[in-house]
């Protein structure tokens, strides 16, 4: 009999702990919900489209066109997006608004207002546009832009009162050969200085009259192969303070080779202290730039590994990033590539060499079919993998695999990537001929947004629906004696489970676009985060512990 009692009066106390679960603190498990990528460009009056003129004539350098920009150029807080925009042909002239170079000011809640012309940036006066770099080249605060062109390049100085002045003539920028066309741009500190210098990758010499038109099957036109024109050198140019530059493309070194430079990426690859630059050229090898410390640089793609595919031939690389994609410290690269070309995927063997991962990850099945254009290593998902992201479509306009949609493929443990591309959503699945993309956290909630352009249509701007339960953190770094943007600043972040995840500040991301400059972290489901190592380009070495996660994290260098 007692025992019967017993019994009876535990599952009656078994139930009253059941009953009063959630006033005791303890909650039912959180319900995650997957990822989608909307399109929320319908919620602002704006007109900008990605325009390069295609009305049947075929011109060279038109399957290039619609770079992005994200800026906070009014320092309000909220990401501002820069679009860049083609011109007339054969005229080379912006004959009306529709060819527009695109200010978006963040209103906030995702809505936004052009505010182009009041800015001063219409471009009127530029010819055919292509990439553009963002960032604060005079340590004012305040961010700038350079925007390449197929012919005069141009620098516009921020004013800090909403407007930009285009400085390029004073600049000492503007002396390239007005037929040289250049097409992306970053800045970086090479030379330890504390003030940003700018790398150009220029492809070819081009203008209307010396275009050269090929036919497809004899009646319609195409777009020539790139072997048509001739490879030219990347320029280098020295910031010499007071709004000067300086061109020390030769000096350098950088005149040693020619290339038909696409996109560009910035680290330490070697982790010798120094900033290195890695440019995807197209139909040539690919340069890995290594700076020496003494205003030198020695072109080493060949002997890193990544100046050609695993079968030692040049493709049509475009653009680039280089993230460290499996979180052992060292930077990887990633670059596209054309259809049947393959997407490259480089790891960093201790910064020794790379080892071509393309064919044992998974990329180069998932990437075979897809013509890629700009890309990305980002953490959509915030689970503390970098994934690969790739905004895709052919060159020319002929069926039946011209138009194509987006891809990500899935970080497994830095190990193996997996297609997850139809299930983020029709808009992010939207058809077209992409180009240009930009990552952005514009509704500060720690999950990473996309912008993307696409030939002669509306950008899109892809909110991350984030609600997985994933943590994050954003670090936002301002240099005093580096430069006040930090760019090639490295981060290394060990959570309290002793993960630990590095990124380094580069906005020159994939391809004619800049992103963000703030780094993000996804910390899966952890919460605390033990420490946060921050290494300046002074060299400095700043160090914070236990560091509250799911936050905008601002770190100043130290004076």
């Amino acid at each position: 009999m007692r025992r019967q009692v017993g019994l009876s009066t535990f599952f009656s106390l078994l139930c009253v702990v059941v009953l009063f679960l959630p006033l005791t603190g303890l909650r039912a498990p959180e319900v995650k919900t997957p990822i989608t990528f909307s399109d929320i460009a319908g919620r602002s009056a704006f007109t900008y489209r990605s325009n390069n003129d295609f009305h049947g004539r075929k011109y060279f350098p038109q399957p290039m066109c619609g770079g992005i920009a994200v800026l906070d150029f009014d320092k309000d807080g909220k990401q501002d997006l820069f679009f860049t925009n083609g011109a007339k042909l054969p005229e080379l002239k912006r004959v009306d608004s529709s060819f527009y170079n695109c200010l978006l000011r963040h209103k906030g809640d995702g809505v936004f207002e052009d505010v182009t012309e009041k800015a001063g940036l219409l471009g009127a006066d530029l010819d055919f546009g292509f990439g553009v770099a963002a960032a604060d080249y005079d340590n004012d605060g305040f961010t700038d832009l350079f925007i390449c062109n197929a012919g005069r390049n141009a620098l516009y100085h921020n004013n800090r009162d909403g407007t930009f002045s285009d400085v390029t003539n004073e600049s000492g920028l503007a002396n390239k050969p007005s037929d040289l066309l250049s097409v992306c741009a970053a800045f970086f500190d090479y030379d330890g200085d504390s003030l940003l210098d700018l790398i150009v990758s220029q492809y070819t010499f081009w203008n209307p009259k010396t275009d050269v038109r090929c036919v497809r099957d004899g009646k319609d036109d195409s777009y020539c192969h790139p072997r048509t024109y001739r490879a030219v050198p990347h320029n280098l140019y020295r910031n010499l303070g007071g709004g000067k530059f300086q061109d020390v493309t030769e000096s350098s070194g950088f005149s040693t080779v020619l290339g038909k430079g696409m996109g560009i990426s910035i680290a330490d690859f070697n982790r010798d202290g120094k900033q290195d630059v890695f440019v995807a050229n197209d139909t040539e090898r690919n340069f890995l730039y290594i700076n020496q410390g003494i205003g030198k640089f020695s072109e080493e793609g060949l002997m890193y590994g990544v100046a050609y595919n695993d079968q030692g031939i040049t493709v049509s690389g475009m653009g680039c990033d280089a993230r460290d994609f499996n979180n052992d410290g060292w930077v990887d690269i990633y670059y596209s590539n054309l259809q049947t070309q393959i997407h490259a995927l480089f790891q960093n063997e201790g910064g020794q060499l790379f080892q071509y991962v393309s064919p044992v990850s998974g990329v180069e099945r998932l990437s075979r079919r897809f013509s890629g254009w700009s890309n990305a290593f980002v953490d959509y998902n915030n689970d503390g993998w970098k994934d690969l992201y790739s905004s895709n479509g052919d060159v020319d306009y002929f069926p039946p695999n011209a138009a194509q949609h987006d891809t990500m493929a899935e970080n497994v443990n830095g190990e193996a990537f997996v297609d997850v591309s139809d299930q983020l959503g029709p808009d992010f699945l939207r058809m077209g001929f992409q180009r240009g993309s930009a990552l952005v956290d514009l509704n500060e909630d720690g999950f990473l947004d996309l912008v993307v352009t696409s030939l002669n249509e509306k950008p899109r701007i892809l909110l991350n629906s984030g609600g997985n339960g994933n943590h994050w953190l954003m670090i936002d770094l301002v240099g005093r004696k580096s430069n006040r943007d930090a760019i090639g600043a490295e981060v290394k972040v060990t959570t309290g489970g002793t993960r630990t995840l590095y990124n380094h500040v580069n906005p020159s991301v994939g391809f004619m676009s800049s992103s963000e400059k703030r780094l993000h972290f996804g910390l899966g489901s952890e919460t605390k985060i033990r420490s946060v190592e921050v290494r300046w380009p002074s060299g400095q070495i700043q160090k914070l512990t236990d560091v509250v996660a799911d936050k905008v994290l601002k770190v100043e260098e130290p004076r």
